[in-house]
């Protein structure tokens, strides 16, 4: 199956964040049917992703750290060119 195919469970956790007059989409998904590991992407207005390298055990773990990233260089850090983030 091509990662196109892939189906994707996504947490509850997902879904439009707004902060300082700035919106990104929050995704926090996993492949559908598994207990793998929750991947933390997030959207810009732009369309622009920054994805976290390493994967989370929980759904709310992965939430936390997309707040404490938020708290620490604001909301928009997300705005500057895409990264990868490490956890």
């Amino acid at each position: 199956m091509s990662e196109s195919d892939q189906q994707f469970e996504f947490s509850e956790f997902s879904g439009e964040f707004v902060d300082d007059d700035v919106i990104v989409h929050l995704r926090i998904y996993r492949p559908a049917g598994t207990n793998s590991d929750w991947i933390l992407e997030v959207l810009d207005q732009e369309g622009n992703t920054t994805i976290w390298n390493d994967p989370f055990d929980t759904d709310r773990d992965a939430f936390e750290e997309f707040l404490a990233t938020v708290q620490r260089d604001g909301i928009r850090s997300f705005l500057e060119e895409p990264v990868q983030k490490l956890h």
